[in-house]
């Protein structure tokens, strides 16, 4: 590493480290032509991309210095697209830079907020987090990138594909225009190479060496297994390698918890990743993986993408992944840093088209073989029980126990224990259903013999829509035994034979019934099975065609050259019974077709604009004065004059109010409830309607009543230019009794009261009471 230029505090961090060379993707991104611009790296997962940026980014963090000064605003930038992808890039960063004196913050989805901006607000050279908590600090101000010299995407092509491109852009537009942007991912498909343009400028296309072919360090097997089978398939999987860490895939989160709740029964040492835990529990269990307390993990893609696990041996893939590269990335989890590993699809005959695409689109070569045997994790199991460090050991202070237990036991008694011992906490392998190699069809079954059998019939058959798959379950519930204890059912038109083997024909009886109107009864040999013979099919008679001319082939329609064509026969129109109104036109008839020649249009001309009528804006003193419409008896509307003498507002004194005397109750008289007996007595009226009873008195007074020769009681006009509820003027107005805005001939109270006249209609020329504001002053 001593003729690249690094930095020294970063070359001396990655000699403690344990660096003898760099990776192919680490050297590219320190060639001269890589300097200060923006690139797009691809290379495949594990191959030390977080390393490469890191020390790539090394000069706009640096400036060219080996100590950092206290920073109030963030140098660098690093977007992730997970929160462990996140947490791990700090942890790479925080050693790499550790001599550098460098402040690394982190700011990702699921921690305290205050947390993050406080440290934050005391000073960060370097920040590391995801799109969405980014968003959040910029948009509360916790975070300025004013001053930011490098952002770097990592995972581009999955944050683009996740939905993080409006973040992206609101993040990188707080950014200056100076920055250097650079992406790195394990591939970088055509569609992304065109959204990476937005963000870049004049990017430079980096493919390390390697890419072409991916994982290198990887097996990559397809197991053919039946539907019911993949889980049995998975768990033998998992039993065959006994893999430090290993991860099965998944697509949902339902099926990463039904897989963990099976697995968690069979005794393997599982945990699951998935979305809906919290942070915590996620660190939990990534930290369980570390630790070895735990084996197996259960994720999906996305809670995994960009997780680093030590020891990685296995990737299972028990949901095939929707393309290609979602397959590179779940393999590339496996096979890191010179490391061998397996990857295996765990694939059913009705996804065997799918898979072989998937492995093509990825350019990565599959062996085609099925899932490990009961037989076949059994042996590897045994072997790896002779290999086991403890008996390759030599005997230490335990001896003196070994020694008692020799003369205790035999040693056939004692090895015999070991092994119970070794195989106790492991789970028990599965029989897994023999399935043809894919591509070719299975071989036929050969029929065997069924052996000594029992006939028995039932009463229903193809009447009664019996079929073989609905009989086979109930015979099996009836008296308890095994589809492999009965033979051939043969269902006929009213009954049905089956064929029960001799073993197990006694639990039936003589008769018995299995199910309400199903009886079964036995044979004393194998029935005959006839079927009915078939009248034979008969032929159509032949038809008689002797007056039928003999067939002559047309003459041909091409005529060779030098020979002239035959005569056609002339057109004979046929006759009907009636004459047919339709004529036919004559050739020379037809008004011949002249087209109109271009010359003969009129020319199109356009108007210029200097012929057009200027537009003169009219004055205000050019218009026509404003002549209110005159509507019949309405007066027209006359301004009021402005220089005509108002009558001047005259504000009142307090003095000049009447004072308020407050009545004395002693003043006002007692009220006396009047005697029932003076009451006076209803007497309903029986004269005619409109004319007034001899017992009643009269509600209008002699000079009160209306004119008109209307009968007593009938409602009085309005008066005119008064509007109604009923409507306007000359519209029937509303029954007697009710409301109205008019009290012209009305009264309102007890009978006989006088009517309030009605106000008289104010002249609009009248401005004697009107309310004359003060002018102001």
């Amino acid at each position: 590493m001593t003729d690249l230029d690094i930095a020294a505090p970063l070359a001396a961090a990655l000699a403690a480290k344990g660096y003898e060379s760099l990776t192919p993707v680490q050297t590219a991104v320190l060639a001269p032509e890589v300097a200060g611009r923006d690139v797009l790296v691809s290379a495949q997962t594990g191959s030390g991309k977080t390393v490469a940026f890191g020390i790539a980014m090394a000069p706009e963090v640096l400036a060219g210095a080996d100590r950092l000064l206290f920073a109030d605003v963030p140098l660098a930038l690093i977007i992730a697209p997970t929160r462990e992808l996140a947490q791990q890039v700090a942890r790479e960063l925080t050693w790499l830079y550790a001599e550098t004196g460098a402040q690394i913050a982190t700011c990702v989805g699921g921690m305290d907020y205050r947390t993050e901006k406080r440290t934050l607000d005391r000073g960060a050279h370097i920040v590391v987090g995801t799109p969405g908590r980014l968003r959040d600090h910029i948009e509360r101000g916790s975070l300025d990138l004013s001053n930011l010299k490098a952002a770097v995407l990592d995972e581009a092509d999955e944050m683009l594909d996740l939905g993080f491109r409006e973040d992206l852009e609101f993040i990188l537009q707080s950014a200056p225009d100076t920055r250097r942007t650079m992406m790195f991912s394990a591939t970088v498909p055509k569609a992304i190479a065109e959204l990476a343009k937005d963000f870049q400028r004049d990017a430079l296309r980096l493919q390390t060496a390697g890419e072409a072919k991916q994982h290198v360090d990887i097996e990559y097997r397809a197991l053919n297994v039946s539907a019911r089978d993949k889980e049995h398939a998975i768990f033998n999987m998992l039993r065959y390698y006994e893999a430090r860490t290993a991860i099965v895939f998944c697509k949902t989160r339902m099926a990463v918890n039904h897989l963990l709740a099976r697995m968690g029964n069979r005794g393997f040492q599982v945990v699951a990743l998935s979305g809906e835990l919290s942070q915590t529990e996620r660190m939990h269990a990534l930290q369980a993986l570390r630790d070895g307390r735990a084996r197996v993990c259960i994720a999906t893609d996305v809670a995994a993408r960009g997780i680093d696990l030590p020891g990685l041996e296995l990737v299972i893939h028990a949901d095939l992944p929707t393309n290609s590269e979602t397959l590179l990335h779940r393999s590339g989890r496996t096979g890191r840093a010179g490391q061998k590993g397996v990857s295996a699809l765990i694939v059913a005959p009705a996804e065997f088209r799918k898979a072989q695409r998937l492995l093509q689109g990825a350019k990565v070569v599959a062996e085609w073989a099925k899932a490990p045997s009961a037989d076949e994790v059994q042996e590897r199991d045994d072997a790896r029980l002779l290999e086991h460090p403890s008996l390759l050991e030599a005997p230490g202070d335990e001896m003196t126990l070994a020694q008692t237990l020799i003369e205790r036991f035999s040693p056939e008694h004692i090895a015999a224990a070991f092994v119970r011992l070794w195989r106790e906490g492991r789970s028990a392998p599965e029989v897994l259903q023999d399935m043809a190699t894919p591509g070719q069809p299975a071989a036929p079954r050969e029929r065997g013999e069924f052996g000594e059998s029992v006939w028995f019939t039932l009463s229903v058959g193809h009447s009664g829509r019996a079929e073989a798959r609905w009989l086979l379950p109930k015979l099996c519930d009836a008296v308890g035994i095994t589809k492999t204890e009965i033979g051939a059912i043969r269902v006929q038109t009213d009954e049905t034979f089956v064929q029960i083997a001799k073993s197990v024909a006694g639990k039936f009886g003589a008769a018995m019934e299995i199910e309400e109107g199903v009886s079964m009864r036995r044979l004393d040999g194998e029935p005959t099975l006839e079927r009915p013979e078939r009248a034979p099919a008969r032929k159509p008679a032949a038809r008689d065609r002797s007056d039928r001319p003999a067939y002559a082939p047309k003459p041909s329609r091409f005529v060779e050259d030098g020979e002239e064509a035959a005569p056609r026969k002339p057109y004979a129109k046929r006759e009907d019974s009636a004459p047919r109104p339709y004529v036919k036109r004559e050739e020379g008839d037809r008004k011949p077709y002249t087209p109109r020649e271009d010359g003969e249009r009129k020319p199109y001309a356009k108007r210029e604009d200097s012929e057009r009528k200027p537009f003169v804006k009219r004055e205000d003193g050019d218009r026509k004065p404003w002549a209110p419409r005159n509507d019949g008896p309405k007066p027209a509307y006359a301004p009021r004059d402005d220089a005509a003498p108002r009558k001047p507002y005259a504000k009142r004194e307090d003095g000049d109010r009447k004072p308020y005397a407050k009545r004395d109750d002693a003043d006002r008289k007692p009220y006396a409830p009047r005697e029932e007996g003076a009451k006076r007595p209803y007497a309903p009226r029986a004269a005619a309607d409109g004319a007034a009873s001899a017992d009643r008195k009269p509600r209008w007074k002699e000079g009160d009543k209306p004119a008109g020769d209307k009968p007593f009681g009938a409602k009085a006009p309005r008066s005119a230019g008064f509007k109604t509820h009923g409507g306007a003027e000359g519209k029937p107005a509303r029954a007697a009794g009710f409301k109205s805005h008019s009290s012209e001939g009305k009264s309102f109270g007890k009978p006989g009261a006088k009517a309030k006249p009605a106000p008289a209609p104010r002249d609009a020329k009248d401005t004697s009471k009107r309310f004359v504001p003060p002018k102001k002053k």
